[in-house]
């Protein structure tokens, strides 16, 4: 059972008296997880899989969730899915550290929130769109074009190049 308030945090003490080859699934199903101040994500749910390896504890995890993001062409949120998986090993010693630098705590007590974070945020887009005809804010008034029709046009370029546009 997790800590209600730390649900990411997870003894693994009994993992490491096992002999090498040993598994253990952790399942998470919430409505809604804080990872940290900055990222929230609903209908979030997945598998840590923790083996016993010579080297240490061998993680791999597959989770996806949702996350509220800001279309960059309409400026309205809208609702976008996530999903990643990852594997990474809690060494022993500082021997066997990876370059992750993780090392297994004193009190095998291991935290996923960081980790979920920092792998997370590597899946959002950079650039959001809400639909891939999004046809944006008009350029005049600033109307959401995917609600109305606000009747300003684009305007022809005078530019000296824009006849090099026709070529294209």
């Amino acid at each position: 059972m997790t800590n209600p308030r730390k649900p990411f945090r997870i003894n693994v003490g009994f993992i490491v008296s096992e002999e090498v080859g040993y598994l253990h699934k952790v399942p998470f199903d919430f409505e809604q997880a804080k990872l940290e101040d900055d990222l929230v994500l609903t209908h979030f749910s997945g598998v840590a899989s923790i083996s016993r390896t010579p080297q240490g504890l061998l993680l791999q995890g597959d989770f996806k969730g949702g996350i509220t993001l800001e279309c960059v062409r309409c400026l309205t949120d809208f609702q976008h899915d996530l999903h990643w998986d990852f594997t990474e090993l809690y060494a022993f010693s500082k021997k066997s550290v990876t370059d992750s630098g993780l090392l297994l705590p004193d009190d095998a007590q291991i935290d996923l929130a960081p980790l979920l974070r920092d792998y997370a945020l590597l899946e959002v887009p950079i650039n959001p769109i809400c639909k891939p005809e999004c046809k944006g804010l008009c350029l005049e008034c600033g109307e959401n074009l995917n609600l109305v029709d606000c009747g300003h046009r684009p305007q022809h370029n005078n530019s000296p190049f824009s006849s090099l546009k026709d070529l294209l």
